[in-house]
């Protein structure tokens, strides 16, 4: 991520379009980084669920492409890079979330089929069933974040306030049920990845990436309420920031 900030004002065509480029090449070398910490952790091509887990990282990449290109152009333009306004605290847990905890749960996986950590090939027990569970749970959090990104037209990559793009609260899909979803389809994402990959290991880092996104929305979820007009009204009606019922 590069983390220096860049001024713009409301994007014209050219910006969107240079944008949207950026973030396909980002989002392309992400994937691409993914895969290349799990098998080089490994040790070995021959990790089929690796590779089934690397399939749905690229699809719903795919998906989100084809998906935010037709509803939101701009949004891909503005989550391709850190916006001057991001607040201080979030520089970092911007990249720990997007960024050093997932990589550390792929490594750690990867580390497991090497060492054989937890049952043979690193599965820890886990039937196939299990995995597929996994598997399934990744794909739905991935799938959640997507239905928020295409209901928030305001889903930056970092916390600020959108003025130039005339920032409003967001209502529709998910944001019926809760204040943050894109970080709840977080957390089922990174929570699964483990049973997914049959990394019991892998459970430690995807706890910290959890606890990073906890506390980020709260800290979030406070910028908003002092800073963007309307969230306080939205907070009284929609109580619950991640999960319903929970908190």
């Amino acid at each position: 991520m590069d983390s220096t900030p860049v001024r713009i004002e409301a994007a014209s065509e050219p910006q969107i379009k240079a944008g949207i480029r950026r973030w396909a090449v980002k989002s392309t070398f992400a994937v691409l980084l993914g895969a290349a910490c799990l098998f080089i952790a490994a040790g070995r091509l021959d990790w089929r669920v690796g590779w089934v887990y690397v399939g749905v990282m690229a699809l719903n990449q795919v998906i989100n492409a084809l998906v935010l290109w037709r509803r939101s152009p701009d949004l891909l333009a503005e989550r391709s890079q850190m916006r001057e306004g991001t607040k201080g605290w979030d520089r970092l847990l911007s990249v720990l979330m997007a960024m050093v905890g997932p990589f550390s749960i792929w490594i750690t996986a990867g580390l497991g089929v090497r060492w054989n950590w937890g049952g043979a090939d690193g599965t820890g027990g886990a039937s196939l069933a299990v995995q597929a569970a996994g598997l399934g749970l990744v794909a739905l959090g991935s799938w959640v974040t997507l239905w928020a990104m295409a209901s928030n037209r305001f889903f930056a990559a970092t916390v600020r306030i959108q003025t130039e793009r005339g920032h409003t609260v967001a209502q529709s899909g998910p944001y019926r049920f809760v204040r943050h979803p894109g970080y709840a389809g977080a957390i089922v994402f990174d929570l699964a990845t483990p049973l997914a990959l049959g990394a019991v290991w892998a459970f430690l880092p995807a706890a910290l990436t959890a606890a990073v996104i906890v506390l980020r929305t709260a800290l979030e979820d406070r910028t908003l309420q002092e800073e963007l007009a309307g969230y306080c009204e939205y907070a009284a009606r929609v109580r619950f920031r991640l999960f319903p019922g929970v908190w």
